[in-house]
């Protein structure tokens, strides 16, 4: 696998939001895994934060279409699994901290952005 064509991938993935979460899918942890062929199709399998939720049927598409047209990649499949749950303890530290977890604890607390 080529590691050029993977960090494209995930800067790819970066790109895609959760309309309702200002965090990018791939900090968000809702990206389980990326397999990549010799031949350069792109297997992605992801998680929703909710099995009911309202982009379920568009984030997949769209997660699909942005790594189609990645130059190099000859095909994208995007299969969506809920196995296991998405949980909080799947985001990144940035992820956390730009929602306002305490990173120790995951406990809201109060961004300092918002402190006056």
């Amino acid at each position: 696998m080529s590691e050029d064509l993977r960090n494209r991938v995930v800067d790819a993935l970066k790109t895609v939001y959760d309309p309702e979460i200002p965090v990018n899918i791939y900090e968000l942890g809702l990206i389980y895994g990326i397999d990549i062929s010799p031949e350069n199709d792109v297997a992605v399998r992801m998680t929703l934060t909710a099995p009911n939720c309202p982009v379920a049927d568009s984030m997949p598409a769209q997660v699909k279409y942005k790594i189609e047209n990645l130059p190099g990649v000859r095909s994208a499949k995007v299969d969506i699994v809920f196995d296991p749950p998405w949980d909080r303890s799947k985001m990144s530290d940035a992820a956390k901290f730009a929602l306002g977890f305490d990173l120790d604890l995951g406990r809201n607390v109060v961004p300092l952005s918002k402190i006056k």
